[in-house]
């Protein structure tokens, strides 16, 4: 089993590249200060394997966010007096929407769209 991140890899080969470049007989390319550029994207980048929630799964994260927690929003589902397909799908899908609610950012099943929460003023 591989333990290395997806990061481990970016950085090796960044850095790989960046020694070849740095090492090449014309001295023209990527040196290490665009390699450390490289590296400052990549850490404000998303995660490549984001939550997928159907929309109204997302609306009801968006809407609660602010005013429960993710212990409460689980227990509305599972014990809540009126059951819909958004909140069995909660239930049925519990670890996604619990990855969805701790990065604050999801894909839209429907549409493929990325919905982030907005930060708190």
């Amino acid at each position: 089993m591989n333990n290395e991140t997806k990061r481990d890899v970016l950085v090796n080969a960044v850095d790989a590249l960046a020694d070849a470049q740095a090492s090449s007989d014309n001295n023209v390319g990527l040196g290490h200060q665009d390699a450390d550029l490289f590296m400052a994207e990549y850490e404000k980048a998303l995660p490549d394997d984001l939550p997928v929630i159907p929309k109204a799964v997302g609306e009801i994260l968006q809407s609660a966010y602010g005013q429960t927690n993710l212990l409460g929003i689980l227990d509305t589902a599972k014990n809540g007096y009126k059951v819909s397909d958004t909140l069995a799908w909660i239930i049925a899908y519990q670890n996604t929407f619990a990855s969805a609610w701790v990065l604050g950012v999801w894909r839209v099943e429907e549409t493929g769209e990325i919905v982030k929460l907005e930060a708190e003023k």
